[in-house]
């Protein structure tokens, strides 16, 4: 049996007419070619119209072996109701802070010395609770705050006033003296 390739091979270089089998497996419909100026115009036409400058979108560099799903829209709650009835109430108010002033001889030393009032706090009030309670309940202001813990579990505050408030008034004023 004679290939297929051999034969086409053969009857290009001989000049021979084609044979059969060639034709079966080329043929050609010469009515559908069209003529050479017209195919000119349309590759021109597609040229001016830039289908065949249109470029390739350049490929995104990967910098990470894992693969991450993109992070989509996250919206902020907008619920029907409340779930809360009512806000949830300060715990911690200057009544709640401040328990009662300690009227010990050691105290009363600070009062007249260090111009220091001292006092029992709520064990989770800070400095800056302390401060702003006592200028709430007494409208004085504070130096600084110094905090302890004491061995039964309380906290005790040395409130230093200012130099222009006087501790002794202050007290007398509350009621300690």
């Amino acid at each position: 049996m004679v290939d297929f390739f051999q034969v086409t091979l053969y009857g290009v270089l001989r000049g021979l007419a084609k044979t059969y089998l060639e034709l079966s497996f080329y043929s050609v419909d010469s009515t559908k070619k069209a003529d050479p100026k017209a195919q000119a115009l349309k590759a021109a036409k597609a040229v001016k119209s830039g289908a065949s400058t249109i470029k390739k979108k350049a490929k995104k560099i990967r910098t990470t072996v894992t693969f991450h799903r993109p992070k989509t829209l996250k919206k902020d709650r907008n619920p029907k109701y409340p779930r809360i009835s009512a806000p949830p109430r300060n715990k911690l108010d200057q009544y709640q802070i401040l328990k009662y002033p300690l009227t010990t001889e050691s105290a009363m030393k600070k009062i007249e010395d260090n111009n220091t009032l001292v006092f029992i706090v709520d064990i989770r009030a800070d400095k800056k609770k302390i401060k702003d309670a006592v200028k709430k309940m007494y409208d004085i202001q504070t130096k600084k705050v110094n905090t302890l813990i004491r061995p039964d579990g309380t906290k005790k505050a040395y409130v230093r006033l200012t130099p222009d408030y006087d501790a002794l008034d202050v007290a007398n004023k509350i009621g300690i003296i």
